[in-house]
């Protein structure tokens, strides 16, 4: 996943910078990950990234640089880095505040070891304790593998018990091959995009600039978890969310299970006799042998729509022409409770 930016914001007024670009609330004890969106004045959503507080290198390295204040990890998708890079940046301009972005991309390589056996496999490779209690979800660690220092992330885009390792760029071959070397008897193997793709829609993850784009807003994307609407603390887009939350919203995910029959993307959805919205992304699910469609969909009558809306109603799913009967969702129909990141199989 070397592919992904790797930006650290630092400086003494880093965190009042976090507060107000990040949704959920980052500024926690170095340590903690926190899964976030960011948000443009209108409340759509310009990214969803993962920031991790950290301390400051000594001395400095690509994994922790040196810094005065607070730090942050920010690790984003390849594709959408630079489109992250840009947003940030012109926010930090605004708002003139003493803090720097720093872009570590091409010093670090980054691989992710995902499924039931990736700690067996890695407490092989890793000089620490990697239970439940002593590494839990959405954590980091700065420890050892293969004699070279790594950033160890517990975090899943694909919905399973794992780690992101962060490498050094000169340590990854030796990382990788201490890795492949321990999982060889245990059947690790290489996975690629489209299993990516497969089972993070299996799971319900979104996709930012398929599921995820700057004209949906948290709630309609339901990711209303990653606002921190509870707290006092204002954030970019914070204004516009509540005043959608107030007015109503007036479109919902669908996630929905048909039969094996390929989609790919803008096909049509019905409910009732009447199309309601279209597939934003599709993929074929393995674990439960059925096509899942990720869209939304809207009320054909105007007003707000709501979970018994969606849950309601008889759908289809139109390819070239021809309708499927589908089932909708609104977890996801796999592991709906989100055990497997934790570690419960």
């Amino acid at each position: 996943m070397s592919y992904f930016g790797k930006f650290y914001l630092v400086g003494p007024e880093a965190t009042k910078a976090a507060n107000w670009l990040f949704t959920a609330d980052v500024s926690k004890a170095p340590g903690s990950t926190v899964y976030t969106c960011m948000l443009n004045k209108r409340g759509g959503v310009e990214s969803d990234l993962t920031v991790s507080r950290i301390s400051p290198g000594d001395p400095a390295s690509p994994l922790a640089p040196a810094f005065e204040g607070d730090g942050y990890y920010l690790a984003i998708g390849g594709a959408v880095a630079q489109h992250n890079w840009s947003h940030i940046t012109s926010v930090l301009q605004d708002m003139k505040l003493q803090c720097k972005l720093l872009d570590c991309s091409e010093e670090l390589g980054m691989m992710s070891i995902q499924g039931p056996l990736s700690r067996v496999v890695l407490q092989e490779v890793l000089d620490t304790d990697l239970s439940n209690e002593a590494f839990p979800f959405s954590t980091h660690k700065l420890v050892t593998a293969a004699g070279c220092t790594v950033r160890a992330m517990r975090l899943s885009f694909v919905g399973e018990m794992g780690w992101e390792l962060h490498v050094p760029k000169a340590d990854c071959v030796k990382v990788y091959q201490a890795v492949m070397q321990a999982g060889a008897r245990h059947g690790i193997t290489n996975a690629g995009y489209r299993a990516i793709d497969s089972l993070s829609i299996e799971k319900g993850y979104r996709h930012w600039h398929a599921d995820l784009r700057p004209d949906d807003t948290p709630l309609e994307a339901g990711l209303a978890f990653t606002c921190k609407l509870k707290s006092g603390i204002p954030f970019l887009g914070r204004e516009a969310v509540e005043a959608q939350k107030a007015k109503g919203i007036f479109r919902l995910p669908l996630l929905g299970s048909a039969q094996k029959v390929p989609m790919f993307g803008l096909e049509a959805v019905w409910r009732d006799g009447k199309v309601v919205g279209h597939i934003r992304r599709a993929d074929f699910g393995f674990a439960i042998d059925k096509t899942i469609a990720y869209g939304y969909i809207r009320d054909p009558a105007g007003g707000p729509v709501s979970l018994d809306f969606v849950k309601s109603g008889s759908y289809q799913l139109e390819r070239m022409g021809v309708t499927y009967p589908a089932q909708a969702h609104t977890k996801s129909p796999f592991d709906p409770d989100n055990k497997r990141v934790k570690g419960f199989y």
